[in-house]
């Protein structure tokens, strides 16, 4: 049983969640920070609560899309050796695994009691996450279906703690919604004529890898201009800017590091670079909100 955990948390690569965890912890930062300065108490189990959700959401509608994926992986190069084309895993435990998921995830949202809307919005959500498995069968938007999915991590981290929508967190989530498209754009550079024999959509499989390229750039700076009004709208300070410019020279050394000549690089750019702007937007986000309340 623990070598069959082990290889499904490997299949769904549990840990890549904190691509998504460090921006709903840091909307989360925001929210309590607002609810400090209205004098309402912090609730000591919204933490562990906004943790669980999000392991327990990406995990399941990871799984899914292995699951949906399965044949096509089967036929790509790049990922015949995943765990299900070649058997490591059965298709019935990951199912079992998925169901695992979507109960853990639902039964998480309790712990925001008496605040029922993540309860109410844990089903519809769950939904969305899953239904970006089968996007690139229909549309070549795919790539923001999952900049979207990711983008309510923050939004609904918020929703969690106040009980309601505000710009700081829907300016966040869509900072990581172009963030997360302008990459899958880059990644999905790599499958451009796999995508085109078996009729997937895909903007490089459409458009080719230099015009998907410059898209994934504007992308970027999309995001950075959003990260800009967030730093104005949610009051931060010089730490958060700061931040904001080194996400910028990050960004600028992932597109340096991609060339539509060489593409050896991707899984550089992909998850060490995007690992170091998760994981160091949101230390400078609490830094600042700490340095704010001293």
């Amino acid at each position: 049983m623990l070598s069959r955990l082990r290889h499904i948390l490997e299949m769904i690569r549990f840990s890549h969640t904190l691509f998504a965890l460090p921006f709903a912890l840091l909307a989360a930062c925001l929210a309590w920070r607002n609810n400090l300065l209205e004098g309402l108490p912090f609730r000591s189990q919204e933490l562990p609560g906004i943790v669980l959700c999000m392991v327990f959401a990406r995990s399941t509608a990871m799984a899914f899309n292995r699951l949906v994926d399965r044949r096509l992986d089967a036929e790509n190069p790049r990922t015949a050796k995943r765990h299900l084309p070649v058997g490591t895993l059965s298709v019935g435990s990951v199912v079992v695994f998925c169901l695992a998921g979507t109960v853990g995830f639902v039964a998480s949202t309790l712990l925001f009691l008496p605040n029922r809307w993540p309860l109410y919005l844990s089903i519809p959500v769950l939904a969305f996450l899953c239904g970006y498995s089968y996007a690139k069968r229909f549309t070549s938007l795919c790539h923001y279906w999952l900049g979207a999915a990711l983008m309510l991590s923050p939004i609904a981290a918020w929703i969690a703690i106040r009980g309601e929508l505000a710009w700081p967190p829907v300016l966040l989530g869509l900072a990581v919604c172009f963030w997360v498209g302008g990459f899958d754009i880059i990644y999905a550079c790599q499958d451009v004529e796999f995508d085109q024999s078996r009729r997937l959509h895909s903007i490089p499989s459409r458009i080719g890898v230099a015009a998907s390229l410059k898209l994934a750039l504007i992308s970027h700076v999309v995001m950075l201009a959003c990260l800009f009004a967030l730093w104005q709208t949610a009051e931060l300070g010089p730490v958060f800017l700061a931040g904001i410019i080194a996400v910028a020279a990050l960004l600028a050394y992932e597109h340096w590091l991609v060339r539509p000549d060489d593409l050896t690089r991707v899984n550089l750019a992909f998850f060490h670079v995007n690992a170091v702007i998760s994981v160091g937007l949101l230390v400078v986000g609490l830094l600042d909100v700490w340095m704010g309340n001293k």
